[in-house]
């Protein structure tokens, strides 16, 4: 018999009449993408009234739905040993600070040199629940950020986590340098994202079918063409803050996709010289709290300001002061 790693029976609500399968499983169980759902319902591991079902199948209220995910197979990345920064380890789980430029996981053109890849190597065991591609991948972060993210250990874990995600319990917080000056010393954008027509690699406020998704941010230092600000959000779109912040008017300084490449408006050589020279965007995730699956505990993290993103800092400061 196929080991399990994880087994549910659900009952359809009105609220999930006429909803596809997919669909409705996507939203009842937050840790497991439509994708990977769709894979296990091909593979006859979920049933609608104890019969097998396709992806695409409309639901009824009061339709029972069992669920069974097998447990993983093996996972296809390599094992490789990338220096890797560990904030907190346990049984259950670990909290890793990413550095700029590490993509999280291998996809499409790149099945090497990930944070997974690194993960392999020194964690034996990894929840499956992401796929074989993404062992213990809970939420992600751009290539070019840094910063922390937590990584389970187990599926109980995985699920548990990804539950709290989906219910906006996590505090995400970020320190991001933007070029020019907020006019508000802190304030709300609450505007939805979605694919960019026109550039599918790109997310935009514009999009016809955007999603809810809200960041909050705060003053915290005023530099010579730029700021310092505190981010926090809520949801976690893809690229989030970099949209919210361009569609704001202060883009994330380096960002090559939107807008933070344009020249600064520091008043000194010295000062643009130093936002010219980032070679990824100024964004950091500086704080991460979350409560504990095993425990119960509410427990946080913390992470300071990479060196570069210090470097550039001190560079905006000396110039503020000089003037």
């Amino acid at each position: 018999m196929t080991a399990e790693a994880d087994a549910r029976d659900l009952a359809v609500d009105e609220a999930g009449a006429g909803e596809r399968l997919d669909r409705w499983l996507a939203r009842s169980l937050p840790g497991l993408s439509r994708a990977r759902l769709q894979a296990v319902i091909a593979a006859g591991h979920v049933r609608v009234d104890g019969r097998p079902a396709r992806p695409s199948l409309r639901l009824k209220r009061g339709q029972s739905v069992s669920f069974r995910l097998p447990a993983p197979t093996p996972a296809i990345p390599r094992p490789e040993d990338i220096p890797l920064t560990v904030v907190h380890e346990d049984s259950h789980l670990l909290v890793v600070d990413k550095p700029a430029g590490l993509v999280v996981h291998p996809g499409a053109g790149r099945s090497s040199g990930t944070l997974v890849n690194a993960l392999l190597h020194r964690v034996r065991d990894l929840s499956g629940v992401g796929g074989v591609l993404r062992p213990g991948i809970v939420h992600r972060l751009d290539r070019g950020t840094s910063g922390l993210l937590v990584v389970a250990k187990d599926d109980a874990t995985h699920m548990a986590l990804s539950r709290q995600f989906a219910g906006r319990s996590v505090e995400k917080e970020y320190l991001a340098v933007v070029l020019g000056q907020p006019r508000a010393v802190e304030g709300s954008i609450e505007v939805p994202i979605g694919r960019d027509p026109l550039h599918r690699k790109r997310m935009s406020v514009r999009a016809p079918r955007g999603r809810a998704a809200r960041s909050t941010y705060r003053l915290v230092e005023a530099l010579d063409g730029a700021a310092l600000l505190r981010v926090r959000i809520a949801t976690g779109r893809t690229h989030q803050i970099r949209v919210h912040l361009a569609a704001l008017g202060h883009p994330v300084a380096g960002d090559p996709v939107y807008g933070g490449r344009r020249r600064p408006a520091s008043r000194r050589p010295q000062a643009r010289a130093a936002l010219e020279a980032l070679d990824r965007p100024a964004l950091h995730a500086a704080r991460l709290a979350f409560t504990h699956p095993a425990t119960g505990e509410r427990v946080l993290f913390e992470s300071p300001l990479p060196p570069d993103l210090q470097r550039l800092l001190t560079a905006l400061r000396v110039q503020c002061l000089s003037g």
